[in-house]
Order: structure tokens, then C-alpha cells, then sequence
């Protein structure tokens, strides 16, 4: 029976409970930008159900940071602020950049989530459980994303990787720190 490791574990929830968080703020952004500046309503009403699959996410790694005692990243308020520019400035760049946006974050978290579950032991299956559900909403987003425009292709490729090395830069922090 494999077991997880307490520091394994931490990592996990405290990255998960910030990138689920960050999650939320880059979706409040693109509303506040949807709100204000650009109007689609269509494309409002999407957002605003992808950011309360997110609450739902965070709402459970925030029982767990507070039922297993781990200490938030000390990041998350420059999270924050990041997660809502990006959001704000993508939906500003246009429908293509504001989907991409979505889709170059979910598949960073999908391997995130991919790694997770592998390292997750026996002893953490409610855990694992969750994660894979929450993938699999994850995965639901990148689909509409590419599915209502998102693209990698000319100028787009910058911004994906861009957004990609950033996420993946956040999951190393958020981990340690």
C-alpha cells in the first residue's frame, strides 16, 4: 500500500487550493473586462459558469488547507492581482486571446492534475477522487475554449506560451512557498 509523503501532500493542496483560486480571479477579470468594455453576453454567461465550477474546486482545498493545518502560499494576493490583469487584458485582446487563455492554463493543470493523482498514495483516495473529477471539469474548459476560438497559431503561439511558462512558474512557487 503506498502512502503519501506529509510533504508531497502539502504541496498538493496548498498549489491546488492557489491555482484554483487564481482560477477564479483570471474569470473575474475577464467579467470585469466583459462588463465594461467589451459586451458578450454569450460569452459572459460561459464564464460565469466556468468560474463557479473553479469556486467549487477552491471551496474544497480551503476545507482542506484549514482541516489539515497547511499554510497557504504567501502569494496568493500577487496571484490575485495577476489572474485578474491577465483575465482583464486577454478579453481586451479579443475572443481569441481571452479563450486561449483558458485553454493554455488547462493543459498545464491537466498534467498538473495528471502528476498529482500519480503521486497521491492509498491512504489519500478522497483526495485523488477529487482531483480527477476536477481534471476532468478542467479538461471540459479547454474543450469549449478551443470550441468558441482559441487558437496557437501566429501571433497566438507568443501568448500561449507565454501564459503557459507563467502558470507552470506559479505551480512551482505556490508549492514551496
Amino acid at each position: 500500500m503506498k502512502k503519501t509523503d506529509k510533504k508531497t501532500l502539502e504541496e498538493i493542496i496548498r498549489v491546488d487550493h492557489a491555482g484554483e483560486r487564481g482560477a477564479i480571479k483570471i474569470y473575474e477579470g475577464q467579467l470585469l473586462a466583459l462588463k465594461t468594455l467589451i459586451k458578450n453576453n454569450n460569452l459572459m454567461n460561459q464564464i460565469e459558469q466556468m468560474k463557479e465550477q473553479e469556486r467549487e474546486h477552491f471551496e474544497y482545498f480551503e476545507k482542506e488547507i484549514q482541516k489539515r493545518q497547511i499554510q497557504p502560499t504567501y502569494f496568493l494576493p500577487l496571484w490575485d492581482l495577476i489572474g485578474v490583469a491577465l483575465g482583464f487584458s486577454t478579453v481586451v485582446m479579443g475572443k481569441k486571446a481571452a479563450m486561449l487563455c483558458t485553454a493554455s492554463i488547462e493543459e498545464v493543470i491537466d498534467d498538473h492534475y495528471i502528476r498529482q493523482v500519480d503521486d497521491l498514495g492509498d491512504d489519500e483516495i478522497n483526495l485523488k477522487e477529487k482531483i480527477i473529477k476536477f481534471r476532468n471539469d478542467e479538461l471540459n474548459h479547454k474543450h469549449f475554449a478551443y470550441k468558441e476560438g482559441a487558437t496557437t497559431k501566429g501571433i497566438y503561439s507568443i501568448l500561449d506560451k507565454i501564459i503557459k511558462t507563467g502558470s507552470k512558474l506559479a505551480i512551482q512557487v505556490s508549492k514551496k512557498i
